[in-house]
């Protein structure tokens, strides 16, 4: 009778479980994808089995047409596993190697010798990225033949020699869907609708069209003022780096047919989920077509996607056989964040809600305030108004962080905490875990404490720096003032706001990074963008 009562237990459980989260989960995307806007689906399974399946927001906002959990969307990058392990069939099959250079399937590739397949499934070729480049954004709607993509990107100077450096990489995805071709005789939609799609019963997962009738298929949407449809991409251009189209039940299917070892070996896909090591030794935390990281101490297998009109995510965490993934009908609203801290509380081990917890008497977060030097090599300053505590990596953005209790603190995502060990009233040491869970130790030192901090620049003032400043030829940095804000937008990448240090420095939020304007000798402006230890100067055009 043993067996009978434990499959009554997981009857039981199962259930419950979902019951547990569900409320959970439904605050989380509610907050984010609002009824009468672009929504979003998401699925949660445990074992194998979905324990929540819920959509929320609008498929089609113009028809009225409200989200459902079996909608189609693009889900972008997501669709590097799809092809990283359409390469692996190929190389089980005898049919290609890891090792082999580029040049065996594109002879005339510019320095393809050195490139190998392995260098572009881990996105350490050092090949230009298309989708950065300023020629590309002229031709997004386009139908291009694989070769005469490839011929866009395929002259522009390496960004560095292969393995050198790790740099995500759209062009190297598109030329293994040629590779893709050349090896097994057949156009790349077509290997993987009879090879993948097929086999696997993906009935909902399709090659992406934007002129096919597809039924289901959610609108994309981008915003800017106000909600817009998506502006047109051809699909012939994400190609095999990201012109899927799929559902959230198709991809459970997708993820459990890879844990079954359907299509590849189990000591194959073990290669996809291996960190690449570069040339130098140092180890990046990507495979083939899947991130490698971790949840609060709990390793994961990752991906997200982004794609004119929609945003991807999905994760799975192989020791609790959890998988969560949720598919968003606008590029506005990343479900990454969301996604996250539903797979935390997943597997019970939740992240912190981004507010106080508890009350912060001034004068005892004045004494946490300090210079705090990390076993990492990092410097981190802590600084105090009032009862708010900051917290700003050296050379970096100041970020607010939040009590939970008398000595943790969260940051504004809940992500990363910073947890104080006090000795006599003291402060001892700090602990600082970002999202993986992985504890770094900082000692106080006696440096000063120094912080950046944002002031208030005239409109007037901001106005005299709009313009576009070339940083190199081809690589643009256009200003614009918007709303009051100063926006920066650099060729290819997304736009970002630009914060006042005085009335000529500014810096970044999302990266480590400032910008200089200084005058020119023709009464306007040039500027100077510091990163990363580096200065890169734009002569206003």
């Amino acid at each position: 009778m043993k067996p009978l009562f434990v499959a009554l237990f997981l009857l039981v459980s199962l259930p419950a479980f979902s019951q547990k989260l569900n409320a959970q989960f439904d605050a989380l995307l509610k907050e984010t994808y609002k009824p009468n806007e672009p929504g979003a689906v998401a699925l949660v399974a445990k074992g194998g089995k979905p324990i929540y399946r819920a959509a929320f927001g609008m498929a089609d906002m113009e028809n009225n047409v409200a989200m459902r959990p079996e909608h189609v969307f693009e889900i972008g990058s997501i669709t590097k596993q799809f092809t990283a392990v359409a390469v692996l069939m190929l190389m089980e099959q005898g049919k290609l190697k890891r090792e082999d250079p580029l040049t065996k399937y594109i002879p005339d590739y510019p320095k393809g010798e050195s490139i190998t397949i392995h260098h572009l499934l881990t996105h350490t070729s050092g090949i230009k990225s298309y989708t950065g480049m300023e020629a590309w954004a002229k031709r997004w709607r386009e139908d291009l033949t694989p070769l005469q993509m490839i011929d866009i990107f395929k002259n522009e100077p390496m960004d560095f020699a292969p393995g050198e450096k790790w740099s995500y990489n759209n062009s190297a995805y598109f030329i293994l869907g040629y590779i893709i071709e050349k090896v097994s005789g057949m156009p790349y939609p077509e290997f993987l609708e009879k090879n993948i799609f097929v086999p696997l019963g993906l009935k909902n997962t399709y090659y992406g069209s934007q002129s096919k009738i597809i039924r289901n298929r959610a609108q994309g949407y981008q915003k800017q003022d106000d909600f817009a449809r998506a502006e047109y991409l051809s699909l012939t251009q994400p190609y095999a780096a990201g012109s899927i189209m799929s559902t959230v039940d198709d991809l459970l299917t997708w993820q459990l047919a890879i844990n079954a070892n359907k299509l590849v070996k189990k000591e194959t896909i073990q290669l996809a989920y291996t960190p690449v090591k570069l040339n130098s030794g140092e180890v990046h935390d990507y495979g083939y077509g899947w991130g490698i990281g971790a949840i609060n101490g709990s390793a994961t297998i990752e991906h997200s996607g982004g794609i004119f009109g929609y945003s991807t995510n999905e994760i799975y965490l192989p020791k609790e056989d959890i998988y969560v993934v949720v598919l968003a009908n606008c590029d506005c609203r990343g479900p990454v964040d969301v996604s996250t801290r539903m797979a935390a509380a997943a597997i019970g081990k939740p992240y912190p809600d981004a507010v106080a917890k508890v009350p912060l008497d001034p004068t005892y977060a004045q004494s946490l305030a300090g210079t705090y030097d990390f076993d990492d090599g990092s410097t981190r300053i802590v600084t105090a108004e009032g009862d708010q505590l900051f917290s700003q990596r050296a050379g970096g953005s100041r970020f607010k962080i939040f009590p939970q209790s008398k000595t943790l603190f969260s940051f504004e995502t809940g992500f990363t905490v910073l947890e104080f060990t006090l000795e006599g009233g003291k402060v001892k040491e700090v602990v600082f875990k970002d999202r993986s869970g992985k504890p770094i130790r900082g000692k106080k030192s006696d440096k000063p404490v120094s912080s950046r901090v944002e002031v208030a620049v005239s409109p007037a003032v901001l106005q005299r720096y709009v313009g576009t400043y070339e940083l190199m030829p081809n690589f643009n940095l256009v200003i614009t003032l918007e709303d009051g804000h100063l926006m920066s937008q650099a060729s290819g990448q997304p736009k970002f706001e630009l914060f006042g240090e005085s009335e000529t420095k500014f810096f970044l939020k999302v990266v480590d990074a400032q910008v200089e304007f200084l005058p020119n000798a023709g009464g306007q402006f040039d500027l100077v963008v510091y990163q990363a230890g580096q200065k890169l100067a734009g002569k206003r055009k």
